[in-house]
């Protein structure tokens, strides 16, 4: 999708990036969808995707697609890592700075011109690990 400029924020535009910004949970599409629909009842599940790709593109939220898991969105828009629960599929922030070191180093070893880049960790969460104990092998 082009790059939106200059769209003025929408009363539906506000509402999603208000329930975005209300959770840390990197929610998905329908799960904004069902969050905004208690406040604007007669909003369609198309008005809310076309509004997430708009506010992505405009650089409001970020899109998080990364494997093995439904495209979710970030109200934090700058380059940070995420870290996925295996079992649950749960996303949260994790807690590193960005290396721009390794932008560095990919680039001083191919040809490409690195522009940006995503790291996804996964894992098992607490709860996950808490409801399973012994199922997984510790590591680290």
């Amino acid at each position: 999708m082009p790059k939106e400029r200059n769209l003025r924020m929408t009363r539906q535009r506000q509402s999603i990036l208000e329930e975005l910004r209300k959770t840390d949970a990197h929610p998905s599409a329908d799960e904004i969808f069902g969050r905004v629909r208690q406040q604007m009842p007669r909003i369609s599940l198309g008005t809310v995707y076309r509004n997430l790709e708009i506010l992505s593109a405009q650089g409001e939220i970020q899109t998080i697609e990364m494997a093995g898991s439904l495209k979710r969105f970030d109200a934090i828009a700058t380059n940070h890592y995420h870290i996925r629960c295996v079992n649950c599929d749960r996303l949260v922030d994790a807690p590193l700075e960005v290396s721009n070191a390794l932008e560095n180093a990919v680039q001083a070893h191919t040809d490409f011109q690195i522009l940006d880049h995503k790291v996804e960790f996964e894992g098992l969460c607490p709860e996950c690990r808490r409801a399973k104990p012994g199922a997984y092998p510790d590591s680290v």
